[in-house]
């Protein structure tokens, strides 16, 4: 891969985590605003779960970040695009798709048949 397709997924990868960071601080500056407490079981009921939906989506992009700040990493030591599996380089249309791919298309296909294999 060459430096200026590694500054363009490194541009990508940025501005995605700049989103996700901006959406977790929203969410928290909203819960905050919020708390109110309810006097009807059913409202307070219905706002905790709000939350608890709120607070799962934000530890998902707290995942995605950390995946992110991971392939970042990768980009800067020379080893984004690789398979992890394989090693042979995976495919600009797949980075493109998924920046924060670790491995190619056949060995994710692999993964995703033992995966379906085990959950039987």
């Amino acid at each position: 891969m060459n430096p200026r397709q590694q500054d363009h997924f490194r541009k990508i990868l940025e501005g995605w985590k700049a989103e996700l960071s901006e959406d977790i601080d929203r969410t928290v500056h909203t819960m905050q605003d919020e708390a109110t407490i309810f006097a009807d079981p059913n409202d307070r009921a219905s706002q905790e779960s709000d939350m608890a939906l709120e607070l799962r989506n934000r530890d998902r992009e707290r995942k995605l970040i950390k995946k992110i700040d991971e392939t970042i990493a990768k980009i800067e030591s020379g080893d984004y695009g690789y398979c992890e599996s394989c090693g042979i380089e995976i495919g600009l249309k797949r980075l493109e798709a998924r920046p924060t791919a670790t491995l190619c298309i056949d060995c994710k296909t692999l993964d995703e048949l033992r995966e379906k294999q085990v959950a039987k």
